[in-house]
């Protein structure tokens, strides 16, 4: 698996999400995305499936030192009596002694992020997460976020898709040495129903959902990819035996819009970059 370095850390460049996947979906798809050669998996404690995934790989029986897992902390999590207690909580559910990775998941507005930072170095120092990240950060607060942590803030996980220009953020993330991490790359089902990204496919043989996933990844960025298809896995998983062209980049990133934001909900999300 192809892989994204981040302050000398590698993570895996492609992911399987497990957003709104209920405990029969993740049950059922799990066993194909392994077969397909996912090993890097993303959930958060308000997915409400910690525990189906930690099953899952476990009945799989794969090596713990083969997957690379993400999960994320809840915004009301975020306070001296909750946050530690909450991620052992999430331990005990995926069945393992730490995660690779360990997100605040949206920034909130009534705990600092100096705090929330504070509460994730923690945690990270006590041995219950390998790397630190963030989700859902603007500029601003990824820039503090970078300042204020002791270990590194190895990642940014946004949404990205061809929809949404987020060069600014990419341009920042690369300064401060922050990889991308990109969800929604399907665009709430739009990209694999665009013209233009089914006739850029075409030429390459592949679909609008590999296209898009490879034009994530082509960026330096990791992708998280998503489906409970468990035929679909393998097809999420096949984007890195061809390399789209500069013209097919540039017309990819062409489709952004200014009202191409999709996810920004109401007490969580920050004022975003223009």
């Amino acid at each position: 698996m192809q892989t994204v370095k981040s302050n000398g850390y590698d993570i895996p460049a492609l992911g399987f999400g497990v957003f709104r996947m209920s405990d029969e979906e993740l049950e059922r798809v799990l066993p194909a995305a392994l077969e397909a050669g996912f090993r890097h998996f993303d959930t958060a404690q308000i997915y409400k499936n910690e525990a189906a995934l930690g099953k899952a790989l476990e009945d799989a029986g794969v090596a713990r030192d083969e997957i690379f897992l993400t999960t994320k902390v809840w915004v009301d999590q975020y306070s001296e009596d909750k946050f530690a207690a909450s991620v052992d909580e999430s331990l005990e559910k995926l069945r393992v002694d730490n995660v690779d990775l360990l997100l605040l998941h949206w920034p909130a507005h009534e705990v600092p992020v100096a705090k929330q930072i504070e509460l994730i170095n923690e945690v990270q120092a006590a041995g219950k997460t390998r790397l630190i990240g963030v989700s859902n950060q603007n500029i601003a607060q990824m820039r503090e976020s970078v300042a204020t942590s002791a270990a590194p803030i190895v990642t940014n996980q946004v949404e990205v898709h061809p929809y949404l220009d987020q060069s600014k953020l990419a341009a920042a993330a690369r300064e401060l040495d922050v990889a991308i991490t990109g969800y929604y790359g399907m665009a709430d089902g739009a990209v694999p129903k665009d013209e233009v990204l089914q006739q850029i496919g075409a030429e390459y043989g592949k679909t609008a959902a590999q296209v898009t996933l490879r034009w994530v990844v082509q960026q330096g960025f990791v992708a998280l990819s998503k489906t409970a298809n468990p035929s679909r896995a393998a097809e999420n998983a096949a984007i890195f035996d061809f390399a789209l062209s500069d013209d097919h980049m540039a017309r990819i990133s062409g489709l952004a819009r200014p009202d191409g934001r999709i996810i920004s909900p109401e007490n969580l999300a920050p004022e975003w970059d223009a």
